[in-house]
């Protein structure tokens, strides 16, 4: 798909942009600003950074720890003085190019830096394009839980360019599947067999348009609610486990695993409150998605970082639940349903449950 023929999607709301997605699109990359600061991870492949400086021509040119290892307050703190050390002013922009967790440290410095400056988001994961660099969530983690120092800055443009893709090895490609996934539960339903198709990967020829329409599931939501007052909750199916999980593990268990795992999870919890049954859906994902093995983890241990999900309240945990396929409503759970799903959870998914 050549950048000219992009699917381009509109989010809306008081900061308006514009998400594309397609093929080629790096050489075409622009952006009005005189200084920008580039930020990256160190394992991308240099030739793709070298593309996207061709194009931009950055200030300063930033390379960062891979996945979460830059969502710390360290990094986030030594970058805001190197961007500061370069001059730039309150005209200048930062660009995030990688995945998730770089796009959210990169809008959280674009945030916070002289009280916000322009920010761009160049998603180079396929979690990152259908989830991360969309809806102005930024953010770094604290050792107590996952995003919880953070500020909602929506990019002035995102470019989702597929090509990049074929160089992510395939468990990184199948971890962002869960976020589509989860779309199609919450929303599409069209996409739950899309994702599972035997030829579904980098070079599927669907793949633009899976992720346009994945995209635009997102950004229907956040354009009718930005700062989670209500609906844009629901995106959070199967993380308040998934976040406890990569908290317990110290991100062992990849971000796109544990919503894996969460969203079976959330299945069983939505059967045990009245749901339908939608256990067979999340368990052909795991199947397809073939996670990391989980250690031995108990609900003891998981709870804490539970408690503190950014969905609680000061009556307690709310949890996103599916009454039925692209059905879900947020509710508080009674701590012994809590428990009971989490047995049955463990009983089916973990390998050291049955000594």
């Amino acid at each position: 798909m050549p950048a000219t023929e992009a699917r381009r999607i509109e989010v809306g709301g008081a900061s308006p942009y514009t998400v594309e997605v397609g093929r080629g699109l790096l050489s075409t990359l622009s952006v009005p600003h005189k200084q920008v600061a580039l930020l990256h991870p160190d394992d991308l492949p240099p030739s793709l950074v070298a593309q996207v400086q061709a194009a931009l021509s950055p200030t300063l040119t930033l390379s960062l720890p891979p996945r979460d290892d830059c969502k710390t307050l360290e990094v986030f703190s030594a970058v805001l003085s190197r961007v500061a050390g370069a001059n730039l002013t309150r005209d200048s922009a930062v660009v995030g190019l990688g995945g998730g967790a770089l796009t959210d440290l990169a809008g959280f410095v674009a945030a916070s830096y002289l009280r916000g400056v322009a920010y761009y988001a160049v998603p180079t994961t396929l979690l990152g394009m259908v989830d991360a660099a969309v809806g102005g969530k930024t953010g770094v983690n604290l050792p107590e839980g996952k995003n919880l120092a953070g500020a909602f800055w929506p990019p002035k443009q995102v470019w989702a360019d597929v090509d990049t893709l074929a160089s992510l090895p395939d468990a990184t490609f199948r971890e962002g599947a869960a976020e589509i996934f989860k779309h199609g539960l919450i929303a599409d339903p069209s996409l739950l067999p899309r994702v599972l198709a035997p030829d579904f990967g980098p070079r599927s020829p669907e793949l633009p348009l899976v992720i346009a329409d994945a995209v635009a599931v997102k950004a229907g939501v956040v354009t009718r609610d930005l700062t989670e007052q209500g609906e844009r909750a629901y995106l959070n199916f199967g993380h308040t486990l998934a976040h406890a999980i990569e908290a317990v593990t110290n991100h062992a268990v990849s971000h796109g695993d544990a919503v894996g795992y969460g969203m079976h999870y959330a299945a069983l919890l939505s059967r045990e409150m009245g749901g339908a049954d939608l256990t067979a859906h999340t368990r052909a994902f795991l199947a397809y998605q073939r996670p990391s093995t989980l250690p031995f983890l108990t609900f003891e241990q998981l709870w804490p970082y539970m408690a503190r999900d950014k969905k609680a309240d000061a009556e307690g945990v709310r949890f996103v639940l599916l009454q039925g396929l692209a059905q879900p409503h947020l509710t508080r759970v009674p701590e012994e349903v809590l428990r009971r799903a989490f047995a049955e959870w463990q009983r089916q998914l973990t390998p050291a449950a049955h000594h």
